[in-house]
């Protein structure tokens, strides 16, 4: 890692900055994969799959029986593990629910608003080198949970944990589709993937873009994402050797992950530095961590208020405090969009099954965006009830307001009704 000792704070911005992708390029080779799945539906998805893919979908929808077979392709150990993490996904997110709560804002006028399930949602989940059936458990949980009637998959992954963990989360459809013509299919509809409402999963940069294209056309989605990415504020308290592998399992994503460590001891940072080559060897996909970390930095500061000024403008999707007080700084965090606090929380647990959702704003949006949640999967539709004491209660505040802004027709709906109560 590049180690950079007490840099001024004018040149944090620099050294904190994201890589810039270069947007226009990319969108236009998404664009007519949009436009041709638009006009041709399944006939257009077949064709890119055998441009891109160089493969023949001859059935895009996986059957009944690919969903039932899953399970018996995985082995007892790792079917445990998925169920575990399920159970502790589910009842983390369950207590999300909130109850409705009317509230009398004045006598004889009462508020108050319901969650409702967005009825048809999408997930995406990429293929590549890692089968990221956890993500279908993160984003399946809390669609179960809220209620959502249509549940539709994309995948070009066959791989029976990813079918598994869709079966237990209740996927309605799943289909064969991959990269940007998956988000096309379920933003447009075709004749065999419904159209959904909503599209939710992670992916490459053409995923990323095609979702940002179609939240333009009124399909909402997640979140932007960008480049998964790590930092890490450890202090003399921490373990070199746990901070190491935490650096590394965010950087084995891939060449572009984000891997920043802070700290306030700069023999903390020669530990750490000394032992990620020696972790980073054993690893299978050490070429991808090590153009990872070989991009990284190590910021040396003065004390914990630098760390956490610094932390809070770089605003991580994962943020560890391998730090004394660790929970007690993490009320100071004001951006990140998951804090893992201490010595024994790797951010691997969760990434998998502590129960918080790994599925996260990336690229500095945590300054702005949560992760994904209950709520992420419902609408909350506001009521109000008035009563005839109650419009008379608001109603000459109404008028006065409708009057004050010349709207006539505004004042006259609270006036006529005022009128037939006297």
């Amino acid at each position: 890692m590049n180690i950079i000792p007490f840099p001024a704070r004018d040149q944090w911005p620099t050294l904190l900055a994201r890589p810039v992708q270069e947007a226009q390029d990319i969108e236009a080779k998404v664009i007519p994969i949009l436009e041709q799945v638009k006009s041709e539906g399944d006939q257009g998805i077949r064709a890119l799959a055998r441009k891109f893919d160089k493969t023949e979908l001859t059935n895009l929808a996986f059957s009944e029986a690919d969903m039932a077979g899953a399970e018996a392709k995985l082995d007892d150990e790792l079917k445990a593990a998925i169920q575990q993490a399920y159970r502790n996904i589910y009842k983390f997110h369950e207590g999300q629910l909130q109850p409705v709560e009317k509230i009398e804002t004045m006598p004889g006028v009462t508020c108050w608003r319901k969650s409702v399930g967005i009825e048809k949602v999408g997930i995406y989940i990429p293929g590549g080198s890692a089968p990221l059936f956890s993500t279908v458990l993160m984003l399946g949980v809390p669609a179960q949970i809220a209620g959502c009637k249509e549940v539709i998959l994309c995948t070009p992954s066959d791989h029976p944990a990813i079918l598994y963990a869709a079966k237990l989360v209740g996927v309605t459809k799943a289909f064969r589709i991959g990269g940007a013509q998956a988000i096309a299919a379920l933003a447009y509809g075709t004749e065999s993937v419904p159209k959904v409402y909503k599209i939710f999963g992670p992916g490459n940069q053409y995923v990323t873009t095609a979702k940002m294209l179609i939240s333009k056309e009124g399909v909402a989605i997640d979140m932007p994402a960008g480049p998964s990415e790590v930092a890490v504020y450890a202090d003399d308290t921490a373990v070199p050797a746990f901070v190491a592998a935490d650096l590394l399992s965010q950087a084995e994503h891939g060449p572009d992950s984000q891997v920043l460590l802070v700290s306030t001891s700069k023999k903390l940072l020669s530990s750490v530095n000394l032992i990620l080559s020696s972790q980073m060897n054993s690893l299978p996909r050490r070429e991808l961590a090590a153009q990872s970390i070989g991009n990284s930095k190590a910021i040396l500061v003065e004390n914990e208020e630098d760390a956490i000024e610094l932390l809070n403008q770089y605003a991580a999707e994962h943020l560890i405090l391998s730090v004394e007080n660790a929970e007690a700084v993490s009320e100071k965090i004001i951006n990140a969009g998951s804090i893992f606090l201490g010595n024994y929380t790797p951010e691997s647990c969760g990434d998998y099954a502590s129960g918080t959702n790994h599925t996260l704003p990336t690229n500095g949006y945590a300054r702005a965006y949560s992760g994904v949640s209950v709520d992420s999967f419902v609408k909350k539709i506001t009521i109000q009830n008035i009563t005839e004491q109650g419009i008379k209660n608001i109603g000459p505040t109404v008028e006065a307001m409708a009057e004050a802004e010349s709207l006539a027709a505004h004042r006259k709906a609270v006036s006529i009704r005022l009128k037939s109560l006297f």
